[in-house]
């Protein structure tokens, strides 16, 4: 199938309250352009200098994504413009995005990491520290970045009930942190989970917004 039945395809199969974010890693601009004129606005990247690149050649009225792993000595670059940061995983990297905001003159929206896979590798905060970051006073202080969710990613693995597992206990506290922590901010409301091998389980365990690529666009380029 083409990109344009792909995306017609994933968007019929979407319900109306999850949010398609179109992984664009790797792939050339002319792709993007071509899933850009089927109405994606949306596109999810996990590098800054190619995030940056893409972002310079396309259609401003597009929101732009980090959905990858964010050093902190790189946020200056993307602060001008991203929309929403999924990868924040450390107090240190929220103050860092807070003062790039600051300085750009913009409040940057952003999605607490949570670290539910078996893998080592994947990044994250563990939920105890999420609940030690909700309950200190670290986010009332920083002016300039909006926490509106979580992200996790599930274990890679072909045991669905694994991945389930661990979808419905993210779930479960983004439940719990809404209604302890921001029962009164209405924009604590994106819980991102699933992508393109379990985006339909992360939907039926309670998912917001899926990252989706190679549904998309066909296999990665490495």
């Amino acid at each position: 199938m083409s990109i344009k039945q792909n995306i017609l395809a994933i968007n019929d199969q979407l319900p109306e309250h999850v949010k398609l974010v179109a992984v664009s890693k790797t792939k050339p601009v002319e792709l993007l352009k071509e899933a850009y004129s089927v109405g994606v606005r949306v596109f999810g990247e996990n590098k800054v200098q190619e995030l940056c690149y893409k972002q310079e050649l396309l259609p401003k009225d597009i929101q732009w994504h980090m959905i990858g792993h964010l050093q902190s000595n790189k946020v200056k670059y993307i602060a001008p413009f991203i929309s929403l940061i999924h990868s924040v995983d450390s107090p240190k990297l929220l103050k860092i995005i807070n003062n790039e905001a600051q300085k750009n003159r913009r409040v940057i929206d952003v999605l607490i990491q949570v670290h539910i896979a078996k893998e080592e590798t994947k990044f994250g905060l563990t939920i105890e520290n999420v609940e030690k970051l909700f309950n200190s006073n670290i986010l009332e202080e920083l002016q300039h970045i909006r926490v509106v969710g979580l992200m996790g990613m599930a274990t890679n693995t072909n045991s669905e009930t694994d991945v389930k597992d661990e979808f419905i206990l993210l779930r479960r506290y983004f439940d719990s942190f809404q209604e302890t922590f921001f029962k009164e901010k209405g924009y604590f409301n994106t819980l991102s989970m699933g992508m393109s091998s379990d985006y339909p389980l992360a939907i039926d365990c309670g998912s917001t917004m899926v990252r989706i690529g190679s549904t998309l666009f066909g296999k990665r380029n490495i």
